[in-house]
């Protein structure tokens, strides 16, 4: 007589040995220590030991799951009798299943099998209790019936059981019914499963118990279930003959980009403390950012440092400084932007893409749904799925201005506040963010400044550590060796200079990096000392000279000093760090903070638009105005124009753009043609 399907359970549980050891006794003895229910077994193991009995646990896992429970309770009885007793049933949970189905494959000639999916999970609703057991009381005799429920409603008892009485009304008592926990998540493909031109498809799982909140918006995971179907309803007019595809999980296994889950072997761990020792190992790393992209050592340096991040800070009062980096590349058509933040999007432990017109503010913070029971239900943008990675935006130029507003917060805070709906909430966004802009006269015009080539606000351009201007200039050596990068690219299918780090590798060097925590030296800190007050001595209420460096660069300095000493893998940023770093700084500044008009670093280009240069021309020429409206009451631009260049020596074709601008800024306006006045 062939033994029973339980028993073959049991067998296995029982005999399954993995070099001489018992692997299932083992793991059942220490469910009791860390009071679960739920046994993990690898699915490998059990086509290994009896294919047949994993052929039908696949095919029928309604029926063959709880022949798998009940022999996990008769083996814990052997093993701890009380614990067996006081808890009842067991949970088996299968993971690695050999087939794995992308989600765009499910379809009715699955209903009803074990199998696996994978993709991101981008929506939880919160976590409700769900009825296993439900208790009802008799309202005429005060029987209590208690029902197991099955399905997706609750049903009663059709009448009372206690002969003579035929009672059908009854009392829910929910105190005497027994719940476990639920949740329900959103399963979406994941982007490189995509074919060209579709769009993703998502599946509803439904998580219960243990595996409730095991996962969040943003993870990727891998769930192992059972394919059902729910039955599709219009309103009253009932119900169709269309159905929904939905899964009940039976193992979760997070398999995320999160920094934490990258996971690195003992010995990949060593090859990476051998690699830090080589003295030419910051260049390697520099020459393994996008290596098919020719040139921009400075921004390429800039992004490694972007990847490694600095360290975040809590300070006791309550006020966090974050570490995360913000780079903001600005360049001329053809400048490879979008691949370069194409790149650091897929090399980055966590990294997400998107591009200007196509994000709006919802999509990029958080987004309140209504489900369908009708509650509300807060959705996941991109920055908040790429907390605590790296979150690309090409063409943010090009985004419209309210949505852009919703990224202030982002970038300095690191959270994004959310009030919508009755849901008044604060959720992480701790991402480094680099962004892509082009200039808005088609080329980066080097006699204007930052200001005026972009589209962007001074409030978003102050956030950034590192603005790099790209400029597409020609140059026959330069041309010369960028062509024959190019052609080569095409020719041999592969970057002529071979990558020293794989991006795998690299990967794992950035997690692994991300770990240090870093601290100044004394060294390192009186070096920038030293550089933010010699930037500040020149510059000055006193001193008619623009200021140079605020405290927020001098933030982003140490910021970028602890990510460059993570890249060698140190936990001191020594002088040499807080040098290079003040080199990367002041090529930074010089292509952006420098006022043109005066050929000198200032701040305030970045800061508010408008140099301090210029910004004192337009002081001069308001408080010219205000002595001429003294005299006539209303000024005339003629006379204006001609007493500028008398006592001011200024151009006519200067002044006119300096009272322009002040007419921009609304301090002054025209009555009627060829006057003007102070607002």
């Amino acid at each position: 007589m062939s033994e029973s399907p339980e028993q073959r359970f049991l067998n296995f549980l029982k005999s399954f040995k993995v070099a001489e050891k018992e692997k299932y006794r083992q793991r059942i003895s220490q469910l009791s220590a860390s009071n679960t229910r739920a046994l993990i077994i690898d699915f490998e193991d059990l086509i290994s030991f009896d294919p047949l009995l994993a052929r039908d646990l696949i095919e029928k896992p309604e029926e063959y799951l709880e022949y798998c429970n009940r022999a996990i309770w008769a083996q814990m009885k052997i093993e701890d009798p009380e614990y067996a007793e006081r808890t009842k049933t067991f949970i088996a949970r299968f993971r690695g299943l050999p087939e794995r189905v992308s989600l765009r494959e499910v379809g009715s000639e699955h209903l009803g099998r074990l199998m696996t999916v994978e993709g991101i999970v981008v929506r939880a609703t919160q976590v409700k209790p769900y009825i296993v057991k439900a208790a009802f009381e008799c309202r005429r005799c005060g029987v209590m019936v208690r029902l197991d429920q099955k399905g997706l409603f609750m049903r009663g008892p059709a009448s009372c059981t206690r002969p003579g009485c035929k009672s059908r009304f009854f009392d829910f008592k929910e105190k005497e019914s027994i719940y476990i926990n639920s949740q329900e998540i959103r399963l979406q493909e994941r982007p490189e499963d995509l074919p060209p031109g579709q769009l993703p498809r998502s599946m509803d799982v439904r998580l219960l118990e243990d595996l409730s909140d095991a996962a969040r918006p943003g993870d990727r995971v891998s769930v192992t279930g059972i394919v059902r179907a729910e039955q599709e309803y219009i309103g009253r007019k009932g119900r169709l003959r269309t159905f929904n595809l939905y899964m009940d999980a039976n193992h979760v296994q997070v398999s995320g980009k999160e920094v934490e889950v990258i996971e690195i072997t003992p010995e990949e761990e060593q090859k990476i403390l051998e690699l830090a020792k080589d003295p030419w190992i910051h260049r390697k790393l520099i020459m393994s950012i996008a290596p098919s992209i020719y040139g921009y050592d400075d921004m390429k340096e800039a992004i490694l440092y972007l990847l490694f991040g600095g360290v975040p800070k809590k300070l006791p009062d309550g006020i966090t400084i974050r570490g995360d980096l913000n780079i903001l590349l600005v360049g001329d058509p053809g400048t490879a932007k979008s691949q370069l933040l194409q790149y650091v999007a897929r090399v980055a432990p966590r990294g997400l893409y998107t591009s200007g017109r196509g994000s709006t503010a919802a999509g990029l913070t958080a987004a309140v749904v209504r489900e369908k029971t009708g509650g509300m239900v807060l959705e996941a943008g991109a920055l908040v799925l790429g907390d605590r990675g790296v979150c690309a935006i090409d063409e943010i130029d090009k985004m419209r201005p309210d949505d852009r507003v919703a990224i202030h917060e982002a970038m300095e805070q690191q959270t994004i506040s959310i009030a919508k709906g009755g849901i008044v909430a604060t959720l992480n966004a701790r991402d480094s963010i680099i962004a892509a802009a082009n200039p808005a006269l088609g080329r980066y015009d080097p006699y204007r400044n930052i200001s005026e080539n972009i589209n962007l606000p001074v409030t978003i351009l102050s956030r950034f550590d590192l603005i790099f201007v790209m400029r597409d200039v020609p140059e026959r050596e330069t041309d010369s060796r960028m062509s024959e990068h190019i052609l080569s690219l095409h020719r041999l299918r592969t970057a002529p200079e071979v990558a020293p780090l794989p991006p795998d590798l690299l990967r794992k060097y950035i997690s692994y990096a991300k770990k240090i925590e870093t601290t100044l030296s004394d060294e390192a800190s009186s070096e920038l000392r030293d550089f933010y007050l010699k930037m500040r001595s020149g510059s000055g209420a006193a001193t008619d000279s623009p200021i140079a460096i605020t405290p927020r660069q001098l933030e982003a300095l140490v910021r970028l000093c602890e990510a460059r000493a993570r890249a060698f893998l140190r936990n001191k940023v020594t002088v040499e760090d807080a040098r290079a770093i003040i080199r990367l700084m002041t090529v930074s500044l010089q292509d952006v903070g420098i006022d043109t008009s005066t050929g000198r670093i200032d701040i305030d280009v970045i800061m508010t638009g408008i140099p301090r240069s210029q910004a004192d021309r337009l002081r001069e020429v308001a408080d010219f105005i205000a002595e001429m409206e003294k005299e006539s009451g209303v000024v005339d631009e003629a006379k204006l124009y001609e007493a500028l260049q008398e006592k001011k020596g200024m151009s006519e074709e200067h002044a006119k753009a300096l009272v322009n601008r002040l007419r921009q800024q609304g301090v002054v306006y025209s009555p009627e043609d060829g006057k003007i006045k102070r607002t």
